[in-house]
């Protein structure tokens, strides 16, 4: 839903996105949002607004069992001590929606007129896609760590998290699913309160210039260390066949926007070396910089 923030950096321009695919750069992509994606009206015709410049709004859709996030529901998110203070929400109403989606009187994208024209059946596109050989990727959003499941209980988001579930999520079978690329920072940052073994002093982010600001919230974002257990894990968990790890610059910033793999340290490679040791799972995809140029793409020698 919308509480998870990510920014997309494309030819220079930053956008700070909460609901739309970042593929909207692709103007031939079609963006679909599943069933299991809590959609808040207001902020979905906003996204629309604010990408028309790439005609989103012609090319993308909800499903219409997308549950929708009312006013109600961010009244009682940032009314909740225990999850607007304790947990940290981001108080954009996910939590008592998907509450409101288990006891089942959770309004449907289907059922209200501001969302008229922008519902279709995403599972009936995805699986139709597939059959006629496009290609199809699902973009999953907020951190293995935030799982419901899996996470730091109870300090995480209302939804499972993993590789499984997105893919339930817009209605896409596991026999269907090629390739599974666990993404991983470079180092760990976390919006709100629970435990954070690898965490750092603001002060030694600000030195190592890693500090960093929530999309959603403006909230300065905690920071830690790279964690190669939790690594282990959310590969093990989500059936990870790949690994794309970012934000390698902020950590190493003499191999900022790098494009060849030839040309990163021996630190770096060192670095990478070690998480596919640990993991078992190859890095095909490295990323040097906020743009999409700035990327190191090993697919083609490794799979």
């Amino acid at each position: 839903g919308p509480n998870a923030g990510h920014s997309v950096e494309f030819n220079g321009e930053k956008y700070g996105l909460r609901l739309t695919p970042s593929g909207f750069v692709h103007t031939d992509a079609k963006m679909l949002i599943g069933a299991g994606v809590l959609v808040d009206p207001e902020v979905f015709m906003h996204e629309m607004e604010y990408l028309n410049k790439y005609d989103v709004k012609e090319r993308t859709f909800v499903d219409y069992r997308c549950a929708i996030i009312e006013k109600q529901h961010k009244e009682r998110d940032q009314a909740s001590d225990h999850l607007f203070k304790k947990i940290g929400s981001t108080g954009t109403g996910c939590g008592p929606a998907n509450s409101d989606r288990v006891m089942r009187v959770a309004k449907l994208a289907g059922e209200i007129p501001e969302m008229e024209g922008h519902t279709t059946n995403v599972p009936l596109e995805i699986n139709e896609a597939l059959d006629e050989d496009q290609d199809v990727f699902i973009e999953g959003s907020q951190g293995f760590g935030l799982s419901l499941y899996y996470g730091t209980y109870p300090f995480v988001t209302s939804k499972d998290t993993t590789a499984s579930t997105a893919a339930a999520d817009v209605g896409v079978g596991p026999t269907r699913i090629d390739e599974v690329i666990a993404v991983f920072k470079s180092y760990i940052t976390r919006v709100g309160e629970g435990p954070f073994p690898t965490e750092i002093s603001q002060e030694d982010a600000e030195e190592m210039g890693i500090e960093e600001y929530g999309t959603v919230t403006g909230r300065r974002r905690r920071v830690g260390l790279f964690d190669m257990g939790m690594a282990k894990e959310s590969c093990m968990i989500n059936g990870a066949t790949q690994i794309a790890l970012t934000c390698v610059d902020r950590l190493y910033p003499q191999c900022e926007r790098t494009q060849n793999y030839s040309d990163l340290s021996s630190e770096i490679k060192k670095f990478i070396d070690e998480i596919e040791g640990e993991t078992g799972v190859p890095v095909t995809i490295i990323s040097t910089g906020p743009d999409l140029e700035d990327t190191i793409d090993l697919r083609d020698e490794l799979l």
